[in-house]
């Protein structure tokens, strides 16, 4: 009987698959690293052949001991990497010398030239980015490359966003899923087209002659099935049978917003909870019946994750990514990561402050004087701002171990008050939260679940599935598979709301709001002085 689904999920430093049946639960999971390149300059860099084959892997190695004949749909999520593929498969984005490295990973700011170029520009499609376009979005990528690597963009036949790649590997289809082309490419879903006057305009016109047939000339909705489902030679490298219903995608982040927003036992409507995806980077996906137009929140999308319904999508640049480099700074780094073996550092840690705190608001008066605006990757929301970065105050010659724990609970209150400024500047502009539903694996410790109650003044919910990510693109496989008519019947079916945390009132409340005014001042301090700098250099 034909009763599973595989969800697969390509983040920034692996690929990881899930089993799942019916009702959502998660019978297997396994995942495979990804090896990413980075240098100084900015430049961050992934081989698509690589991905392949560490999603295959972790498809294998999750099948073991399942009979892989009851998988009837797949479905994936990726991060929004740029892939650019040619005649005979991938092409290099920075240097000929190391061909394999065909993917401007989503974290590249190679673009930021490019950006502050269109941006400049009077162009309608910006309303739906928030007025402004961040260099992890393709179009800026593209227009890099057809700067600097003239001869690669040339032989480029197809411009993937990491998912859509994914899902032509596994199925032959061409077809994008509006997800990735709304959010990344500025594709107008409302319109159902491509805005061809700016792609003349910021110099891409070559892909409006060409029919945009580089970029994505078909557009489907996620969950819709591709082709003839997956290939044989998918199939034999996944260990799965031809023809299994393949799901047009999500990004990473939708895909966890589909697996928690709308779970049953919780808010109930996706509109009245926000889905915090917390990972590598942190993203806010706020569902509305009509557009809102938040200044600095990419969007309003149209069914780029809920179908029929609007998106605002903002986040953080760095979110675990954030914390993880934070605590690198601290003297007492290398101790700690060998008290914390095999546990690993950050969750060590997390572990340390409820045990010298008592309870998250314990914790919180570890950080009294230590104060982080954690912007070292810039700010995607709500000043859209990539050049933003860190702010450490109040950090004195300390050096043990427990002094360290205070820096990483103050880097924690840090990521809840800018995902609290996020939230009051959507409340501002006709995008209001009432609940916040966590997922990801940087979110998945009590200590950090509540001091982002705490932070941010809002119930936050926790999701039965302890892979609400990897659920979401299950969930995909499954409407594919015709298991469920569509996404609105698969979500509250599949995900249920296991535990909430509710914001702490009295003195921890005070104290949160004595925190968030400080971490708005140092914020603004440092776009001050940075303004300043350039009136005076520039």
């Amino acid at each position: 009987m034909g009763d599973l689904f595989i969800g697969v999920d390509v983040g920034t430093g692996s690929a990881r698959a899930g089993v799942f049946d019916r009702a959502g639960a998660l019978l297997a999971t396994a995942r495979r690293d990804i090896a990413i390149y980075r240098d100084d300059a900015g430049l961050v860099e992934q081989s698509s052949a690589q991905v392949w084959d560490a999603v295959c892997g972790s498809v294998r190695a999750a099948l073991a001991g399942l009979d892989a004949t009851r998988v009837t749909g797949i479905g994936f999520d990726a991060t929004c990497s740029l892939v650019v593929m040619g005649a005979a498969g991938g092409l290099p984005v920075s240097d000929d010398g190391a061909p394999e490295r065909d993917i401007i990973v989503w974290m590249d700011h190679r673009a930021t030239a490019q950006a502050e170029r269109i941006n400049a520009g009077d162009h309608d499609v910006l309303k739906y980015v928030g007025g402004r376009i961040s260099p992890e979005m393709q179009t800026p990528k593209l227009l890099w490359l057809k700067e600097n690597r003239p001869q690669v963009y040339a032989a480029a036949e197809q411009f993937f966003d990491l998912t859509d790649f994914l899902t032509w590997k596994a199925s032959g289809a061409l077809e994008r899923s509006s997800c990735t082309l709304t959010c990344k490419w500025t594709y107008l879903a409302h319109e159902g087209r491509f805005d061809p006057g700016y792609f003349h305009a910021i110099g891409l016109g070559d892909l409006v002659a060409q029919g945009f047939a580089r970029i994505g000339a078909s557009v489907v909705p996620p969950g819709t099935a591709l082709g003839q489902g997956l290939t044989a030679e998918a199939a034999a490298a996944m260990g799965l049978a031809p023809g299994i219903a393949v799901a047009a995608g999500l990004i990473g982040a939708h895909a966890g917003g589909i697996g928690t927003v709308a779970a049953s036992g919780g808010a109930g409507a996706a509109t009245e909870c926000l889905g915090y995806v917390f990972g590598t980077s942190s993203c806010t996906m706020t569902t509305t019946r009509e557009p809102a137009f938040v200044p600095g929140v990419w969007g309003p999308y149209y069914s780029a994750m809920v179908p029929g319904m609007w998106l605002n999508e903002g986040g953080q640049s760095a979110a675990g990514a954030a914390i993880a480099h934070l605590v690198t700074l601290h003297p007492a780094h290398d101790e700690a990561t060998r008290l914390a073996g095999d546990k690993g550092l950050v969750p060590w840690l997390a572990d340390r402050a409820l045990e010298l705190g008592g309870d998250a608001a314990g914790a919180l008066r570890l950080a009294d004087d230590l104060h982080v605006v954690p912007e070292f990757l810039g700010n995607r929301a709500p000043f859209a701002d990539p050049e933003a970065r860190a702010v450490i105050a109040g950090q004195g010659m300390a050096q043990g171990v427990d002094s360290l724990v205070a820096l990483y609970v103050a880097g924690i209150c840090g990521l809840g008050y800018g995902l609290r400024q996020i939230v009051e500047t959507q409340d501002a502009n006709g995008a209001p939260t009432r609940v916040i539903s966590v997922s990801g694996g940087a979110g998945a410790h009590p200590l950090t679940r509540q001091i982002l109650a705490d932070a941010t003044g809002r119930v936050v919910e926790i999701t039965e599935s302890d892979e609400p990510v990897l659920l979401g693109a299950a969930m995909l496989g499954a409407v594919a598979a015709r298991a469920y008519p569509d996404l609105p019947a698969a979500m509250p079916a599949m995900s249920r709301v296991a535990r909430r945390c509710t914001p702490s009132d009295g003195l921890t409340a005070a104290l949160h709001g004595a925190r968030y005014d400080t971490f708005l001042a140092f914020q603004s301090l440092a776009r001050d002085s940075r303004a300043r700098r350039r009136a005076l250099t520039d």
